[in-house]
C-alpha cells in the first residue's frame, strides 16, 4: 500500500526488504532496488503474505476501500509484534477559514454531492476522520493522530501552505472529471453533459483569488503490542 516512489526512495537507502502494492504492473524495473518487491493485488481480499511486516504504510486510499475496519484489522494481523503501521488520508469536506466558501458556490454544491454519492456507493469519502479510532479498534496501541490544513490555491500567506495549495489546486483542476463522472452518473443520475457543466463552473469559480477553499489531511500511526504485552493483556 505504500506509494511506489516513496518505497523506492526509502529502500534504496536501507537493507530491509519491502513489499508494496503497485497501482499497475508498468513500474520501471530498472529503477527498483533489488530489495523492493511490488505486487498487483486487491488489498481488500484476504492477505496471503508468508510473513508479517515491521512497518505498514497506507495513504490516500479514500474512495477505494469499502471496509476500512477490516483493512485495519488485516494490517494489525500482518504487522510483527512491536511493529508499526501508519495511515494517511483526507477529510474531503470543503470549507474556508474566513467564510468565503458559501453553500451557493458551485464548488460547495459539488462537494456536498460528491460526499452524498460516495456514501450511496458504500464508500467513505472522509476516512481521515476515523483513522485513529479504526487503529485502536484493530488493536494498535499508543495511537497518535495529526491533522493538517490542505488548502486549494495559493491564497495562504504561509510559504509551505502556499506551495501545498498550488499543487492541490492543480490536481483538482486537472482531475475534476475523473473524480466526478462515475459517481455522479451512476449514483446521482447526472448526465455526462450535466457533469461537464458542473466541472466548468467549478474551474471558473476557483480562479477567484478571494475564494479560500481548504480541507484537511489526517495522519494516524500506532504500534502493535510486543508478544509479552499481548500475553499479559
Amino acid at each position: 500500500m505504500a506509494a511506489t516512489d516513496s518505497v523506492v526512495e526509502v529502500e534504496s537507502q536501507i537493507e530491509a526488504s519491502t513489499y508494496g502494492e503497485a497501482p499497475d504492473s508498468t513500474y520501471d524495473s530498472e529503477v527498483v532496488p533489488p530489495n523492493v518487491h511490488f505486487e498487483v493485488d486487491d488489498v481488500e481480499n484476504d492477505w496471503t503474505y508468508h510473513r508479517p511486516f515491521d512497518y505498514i504504510h497506507c495513504r490516500f486510499m479514500g474512495n477505494a476501500i469499502r471496509d476500512w475496519p477490516r483493512l485495519h484489522q488485516q494490517c494489525f494481523e500482518n504487522t510483527t509484534p512491536g511493529g508499526w503501521a501508519e495511515f494517511i488520508d483526507l477529510d474531503l469536506r470543503w470549507t474556508s477559514p474566513d467564510g468565503s466558501l458559501k453553500e451557493e458556490h458551485a464548488g460547495k454544491k459539488f462537494n456536498n454531492e460528491f460526499i452524498k454519492a460516495s456514501h450511496q456507493a458504500n464508500i467513505e469519502p472522509c476516512p481521515g476522520l476515523y483513522l485513529e479510532q479504526w487503529m485502536k479498534d484493530a488493536g494498535f496501541k499508543d495511537v497518535k493522530g495529526e491533522k493538517f490544513v490542505w488548502p486549494v490555491g495559493t491564497w495562504p500567506k504561509d510559504k509551505d501552505l502556499k506551495e501545498r495549495g498550488a499543487w492541490n489546486y492543480l490536481q483538482i483542476m486537472e482531475g475534476l472529471e475523473a473524480f466526478t463522472f462515475a459517481l455522479f452518473t451512476k449514483q446521482l443520475g447526472y448526465s455526462k453533459a450535466e457533469v461537464e457543466v458542473i466541472c466548468a463552473k467549478i474551474r471558473s469559480e476557483m480562479k477567484d483569488p478571494k475564494l479560500h477553499i481548504m480541507f484537511h489531511l489526517h495522519v494516524a500511526y500506532g504500534q502493535k503490542p510486543a508478544v509479552a504485552d499481548t500475553a499479559t493483556s
